[in-house]
């Protein structure tokens, strides 16, 4: 007879038929599912605790990118294995961005994940290629309103983060400016190098170093407060009050893992986020260190997603 268990984890029981198995966990390699391309701030974090991971686990911790469909693809596939060995990266698309953009999304955030623990939280940085006539902000929305239509910002795909940080921008700043969408971050930044784009709200953890080392501008940073990382950047708020646009990352596992496996997971990620190398990096990366762990995670969600709801529907973006 099956027992309510034994339902409960369906195709995840074989690999852990104990608590002890469980507990030793894991017996092989692990996949840690990236769902963005490579190049970008999301396969940054995730390549630096998947080694971190390896050192604790004494298993291979293995970065597998499945880009595509704003991160839902490689989303939906971490979801849905049942190897008892898939774990992967969760972000603001794919819990508080994507249920507002999509019509109808592969996976229930909330049913078929289980959120373990943040790893990073994060502002965008409205970065412009040297190449624009343009130093601050105020300049910026004279110069798009001069030109409505003519300046272009790149992203990493329609409903990103940086995506909606533009629309944001557009819509409080009243100016007219081309969204241009790319497959990954990569691509989107490469071109804005190049100046084929003029502009782009990129995760600071892509951008803050071509910044520094002036081979783009950097005019503001998205969050509430000036960053810790270049606090002589202003915030667009100091120019548009009440805009705030920040981004995270974490880690999940697919629904129906053994208490036990997540329990193990999110104390191994409490040592690497306790990792002074670690936490330095996050500053040289110009990432905040969240709170570890399940506790208060659920509640943090649920407030992402009432912040991008409206931004969302404001910005007329949706994908059925």
């Amino acid at each position: 007879m099956i027992n309510r268990r034994t339902a409960l984890v369906g195709g995840l029981a074989a690999p852990f038929m104990s608590t002890a198995r469980a507990q030793a966990w894991p017996t092989k390699q692990v996949r840690f599912i990236c769902p963005f391309t490579p190049g970008g701030g999301t396969d940054t974090v995730s390549r630096i605790v998947a080694q971190e991971l390896t050192e604790i686990f004494g298993q291979q911790v293995i970065v597998d990118n499945r880009p595509g469909a704003g991160g839902n693809i490689g989303t939906t596939e971490m979801a849905r294995a049942t190897d008892g060995h898939t774990i992967g990266l969760i972000t603001v698309a794919s819990h508080a961005i994507n249920p507002a953009l999509y019509g109808k999304l592969p996976y229930d955030p909330d049913k078929d994940i289980v959120a373990v623990s943040l790893l990073a939280t994060l502002v965008n940085l409205l970065g412009v290629w040297p190449g624009l006539p343009v130093n601050t902000v105020p300049e910026l929305i004279a110069l798009a309103k001069k030109e409505p239509g003519k300046l272009a910002f790149s992203s990493s795909g329609l409903g990103t983060s940086l995506h909606l940080s533009g629309e944001l921008f557009k819509t409080m700043a009243g100016v007219d400016i081309l969204h241009v969408p790319y497959k990954g971050a990569g691509a989107a930044f490469q071109d804005l190098l190049a100046g084929r784009v003029h502009m782009q709200f990129g995760n600071i953890t892509s951008m803050l170093q071509q910044v520094r080392d002036g081979k783009l501008r950097g005019l503001a940073v998205t969050g509430p407060q000036r960053s810790k990382s270049i606090p002589e950047l202003p915030t667009v708020a100091e120019t548009l009050p009440g805009y705030v646009a920040t981004s995270w990352y974490g880690v999940g596992a697919p629904a129906g893992t053994p208490e036990a496996v997540i329990v193990r997971l999110e104390d191994a990620i409490r040592q690497v986020m306790a990792k002074p190398q670690i936490q330095a990096r996050w500053d040289q990366l110009g990432l905040d260190v969240p709170p570890v762990g399940r506790p208060g995670l659920q509640d943090f969600i649920a407030k992402e997603r009432a912040l991008w709801a409206p931004v969302v529907k404001a910005s007329g973006a949706k994908v059925e």
